[in-house]
């Protein structure tokens, strides 16, 4: 037998024998959490916290492997947050929990059967005996000429990073130009999209900027433009209206100018263009237009709502259109469409303070359920909510009848979403770099080169005028989309 066939059976013995491996009933169930975000982390923590080795095997997929506290994300992109302090690493976190980095890319319940996408290596299939979804979001994105090109998402810790050191680059570039177009496009920020993310960033990048300017003596605050374009009449709908129109007043008097009622038309090269007719160059442009359910769900054989989210009870089960629940499938976060039973016809909103909660909620019923014991229905009143608007700013409402502005909201939003950062080292981390920042003030630093550390060894390998050929390609592309920001 030629060698090749010789090697085609032993494969496919290899495979029947792993096939029936994995088909063999397994003495200890197999819980599958995928996503390792805010859901999949805390409540693979609740399951082993109530089921022990002995009772179950927890396994958590996902393409990272840290969580990514996503309320910090603004400080990380102002230098106020090492981008370091704002994950928990995976295995760290997870004591007694297995954790596969790739991507989950088929779910087949009927068979239990997930398929994973490593990020290196052919795909592979694991089973299971309880599924918890907890995929979250992706970037919503619309089919605008140049989006996909010149736009940067800010779902990550590594866009918030990006975003940093593009904007610091633009200062630095700037500052050495006497072309006065091109200054104008490089000083230049618009940010879409006006809810928490958006305005968040917005207010902290900007305040970041004009702090760095300072140190700049060819830049005055008159040169940077920041531009939010939004398609609704307000921003932060979130916030109560007399709330959002103070955080829309206050961000105005620092001069940033909003189009309210106004969507991205076209950002071609950089060149914006709004459906308003407002036309301008700009050579940053952060996306925080909404999110969407991640695909993948859609693509599998559970059921979901038209929005593409998971359909499921009060106990956070998945259930069917008509009302059956799908046996050993479980969902929450932002992928789902949970029923917020304190505002009845109306779903949970899809932010930390309701994924925290339901993920100790749905860890409490997978264990429940493996032990024949009733399971609870997810109830939370929200507490309130909070905003950063830059350092020492803020807007916060509390339990819908404390309003807090400006330095005691700033004070609010810290200390509640520190708090409710995971593990205790975090937490510590995030406390001691605010008080270094307190004394020893901001550090306005591009650290461009992170984003492609093999430049410079690539022009020193080649020849000089090849060298400075490429040197000026580069250039141009980083004026372009930004090799320290945008891409």
């Amino acid at each position: 037998m030629p060698q090749n066939d010789l090697t085609s059976v032993d494969r496919a013995q290899d495979d029947a024998t792993s096939a029936q491996r994995e088909s063999r009933p397994r003495k200890i169930p197999r819980i599958v959490v995928l996503g390792g975000g805010t859901i999949g982390l805390y409540s693979a923590r609740r399951i082993r916290r109530r089921l022990g080795k002995q009772d179950a095997a927890i396994v958590v997929v996902d393409p990272r492997p840290y969580m990514t506290y996503a309320p910090f994300l603004p400080e990380v992109a102002a230098g106020s947050i090492d981008g370091r302090n704002v994950v928990a690493p995976l295995r760290q976190a997870l004591k007694g929990t297995d954790v596969l980095q790739g991507r989950a890319t088929k779910i087949d319940h009927g068979a239990k059967r997930i398929q994973i996408t490593p990020q290196e290596g052919e795909p592979y299939e694991i089973t299971y005996d309880q599924l918890v979804i907890g995929l979250g979001s992706v970037s919503r994105t619309l089919p605008i000429p140049g989006l996909a090109e010149q736009a940067i998402g800010f779902k990550n810790v590594e866009e918030a990073v990006a975003v940093r050191n593009h904007v610091i680059n633009r200062l630095d570039v700037a500052s050495s130009t006497w072309d006065q177009d091109v200054r104008r496009r490089m000083l230049t920020f618009t940010f879409v999209g006006g809810g928490f993310a958006g305005i968040e960033a917005l207010g902290e990048i900007e305040d970041m900027a004009r702090a760095a300017i300072k140190r700049y003596d060819s830049i005055s605050d008159e040169d940077m433009r920041f531009v939010m374009i939004e398609g609704a009449d307000r921003i932060l709908p979130e916030l109560s209206l007399p709330m959002a129109e103070y955080a829309l007043e206050e961000l105005k008097k620092r001069g940033i100018e909003f189009h309210l009622s106004t969507f991205l038309s076209s950002c071609v090269d950089g060149h914006i263009v709004t459906s308003t007719g407002v036309e301008f160059d700009s050579e940053t442009l952060v996306w925080t237009a909404g999110v969407k359910a991640n695909p993948v769900i859609g693509e599998s054989d559970l059921p979901t709502d038209k929005m593409g989210r998971l359909t499921v009870l009060p106990t956070l089960q998945v259930v069917d259109a008509d009302g059956n629940v799908v046996p050993d499938a479980w969902g929450a976060g932002d992928c789902a469409a949970v029923p917020d039973l304190e505002n009845p016809g109306k779903f949970c909103p899809p932010n930390a303070q309701h994924a925290i909660r339901e993920a100790w909620t749905l860890g409490d019923n997978v264990a429940a359920s493996i032990q024949g014991n009733s399971l609870a229905e997810y109830r939370h009143k929200n507490i309130g909510t909070v905003a950063s608007l830059g350092l020492y700013k803020g807007v916060a409402e509390l339990f819908g009848r404390f309003k807090f502005k400006g330095f005691p909201a700033w004070v609010v939003h810290r200390s509640y979403h520190g708090g409710a950062m995971p593990t205790l080292n975090r937490k510590l981390r995030i406390f001691m770099g605010w008080f270094d920042q307190l004394v020893l003030r901001r550090d306005p630093v591009s650290l461009g080169s992170i984003h492609d550390p093999r430049a410079e060894f690539r022009h020193a390998s080649l020849p000089p005028k090849k060298a400075v050929d490429a040197a000026s390609t580069d250039d141009r592309k980083g004026e372009k989309v930004g090799t320290t920001g945008p891409s």
